[in-house]
């Protein structure tokens, strides 16, 4: 018989707890080395909230985020039109909102269309009124003016029936 056969191949005894967490921080510190990282120097401690130190400390609820926004862009009153213009019927009232629409708002002055010359009428005398509703709801001083428009009609063309010289006396 050989020297192979006769000799068992010796049996490594298994390795204890700490042998074992040697060799791991041994892994570690030659990972960290070939990453750039200096074992055994200290490492800024991370926040348990990374994004606390940049927002000056406790998460701010929704609602009060979102006015700190629009404050700081400066929207606070077109969001505050918007409001109007997507409430129109619960501020003038489901009749007349159905014959009317906010159009425009600029400079103070809120631009209505009125489906018919009648509504539109009806909207010039609510006018009053409307603007000191509108300021209740946007702010004082907000809405100065209420301009209605109409109906556009298309401009009368010639024909055969259309007096163009006027009355004729002979």
């Amino acid at each position: 018989m050989s020297d192979e056969q006769r000799d068992p191949q010796p049996v490594e005894k298994p390795k204890s707890g700490i042998e074992l967490a040697r060799e791991a921080l041994a892994q570690a510190k030659a990972d960290a080395k070939a990453r750039g990282a200096q074992p055994g120097k200290a490492r800024k401690k991370r926040s348990r909230n990374p994004g606390a130190s940049r927002r000056g400390g406790d998460p701010t609820a929704f609602g009060p985020a979102i006015r700190e926004l629009l404050a700081a862009r400066g929207w606070q009153e077109r969001v505050a039109v918007g409001g109007v213009f997507g409430r129109w019927p619960e501020i003038v009232g489901p009749e007349l909102a159905e014959h009317t629409e906010p159009q425009t708002f600029e400079d103070g002055i809120l631009v209505v269309a009125a489906d018919s010359t009648t509504w539109a009428a009806q909207l010039r005398l609510l006018s009053g009124p409307l603007v000191k509703r509108l300021n209740e709801e946007l702010g004082h001083g907000t809405v100065q003016r209420v301009k209605v428009i109409g109906p556009s009609s298309a401009p009368r063309g010639t024909g055969r029936l259309r007096v163009t010289g006027g009355r004729r006396r002979t």
